[in-house]
């Protein structure tokens, strides 16, 4: 049995005692970014499981749009991601 190699830890726990590994990150080819999707691969950052320009990369994310996730996450929670929320949690 073979074990890929990878950058950086395969798992991390999270402050709620949950663990997150890279097998829970959504699919590279996705499409369709839904709250919960955007929040996993924030947390993911956070928690070390994957570097910032990895994330940018897997994803082909801008870091305008990474940010955006971020501050959205941090100052609102993960309400504030859903498209359906954005006029509520938008600062001029």
């Amino acid at each position: 049995m073979y074990i890929k190699r990878v950058d950086g830890p395969r798992a991390v726990t999270l402050a709620d005692g949950t663990v997150l590994t890279l097998a829970d990150l959504p699919p590279k080819d996705t499409r369709r970014w839904v709250a919960s999707r955007k929040a996993l691969v924030i947390r993911a950052v956070e928690a070390g499981l994957l570097s910032r320009k990895a994330a940018l990369e897997r994803y082909a994310l801008s870091d305008e749009e990474f940010d955006l996730w971020h501050k959205a996450v941090t100052e609102h929670g993960v309400d504030a991601l859903k498209v359906t929320s954005l006029q509520k949690y938008r600062q001029l």
